[in-house]
């Protein structure tokens, strides 16, 4: 059986980055691995190999529930939370 995501209804091809980098470790004097934005808001966070795993922390909170990479040259993966796929 294949699962097929329901939230690309959801995805802004155009969002607009809030910051250049993940903007709780810069705040907390952490670091990143890689980096996600969310594609309803914009938000940067760091992905779950980070110490910080603050693009997870985001969809927590907010339910917003794809992100793609923010990674030149990677910005083609993208990943939804709620269905756990990539997209």
């Amino acid at each position: 059986m294949t699962i097929t995501c329901t939230h690309l209804d959801q995805i802004n091809e155009h969002v607009t980055p809030l910051t250049p980098g993940c903007d709780e470790c810069a705040q907390h004097g952490g670091w990143w691995v890689r980096l996600r934005i969310c594609l309803t808001c914009g938000h940067v966070g760091c992905c779950d190999d980070s110490p910080g795993k603050h693009a997870s922390q985001h969809f927590h909170e907010t339910g917003h529930p794809i992100m793609r990479s923010f990674e030149p040259g990677q910005e083609g993966m993208r990943w939804c939370f709620v269905d756990e796929i990539p997209v």
